[in-house]
């Protein structure tokens, strides 16, 4: 079974067109209705197209804030590096003498 996670986090190219595409086509559909004095007869459909574009806005948001895999792979290697820093200094502090 394959990890798909790594995928979700990143927000690519192609998904963040698709919410652009998803954003222009709410637009339009506003215009549509406004030009056809149809807004408020539109609610629930506005409401539909409203919560699915403010879902994808949400992820946009997050998902920014996401490390890439490989990011990630050297922000972990960064850390055990420095923590393995501090356990040789704490190591290192014990034999010698106070004084």
């Amino acid at each position: 079974m394959t990890d798909d996670r790594g995928q979700d986090e990143v927000y690519g190219p192609e998904r963040a067109q698709r919410l652009v595409s998803l954003l222009r086509a709410l637009a339009e559909r506003i215009r549509e209705l406004d030009r056809a004095n149809g807004l408020l007869e539109a609610a629930p459909e506005l409401q539909k197209l409203l919560g699915n574009a403010r879902s994808e806005l949400f992820h946009y948001e997050v998902r920014l804030t996401y490390d890439t895999p490989e990011i990630a792979e050297s922000r972990r290697i960064v850390e055990d590096a420095e923590r393995r820093a501090r356990e040789l200094e704490f190591e290192g502090g014990d034999g010698e003498e106070e004084g």
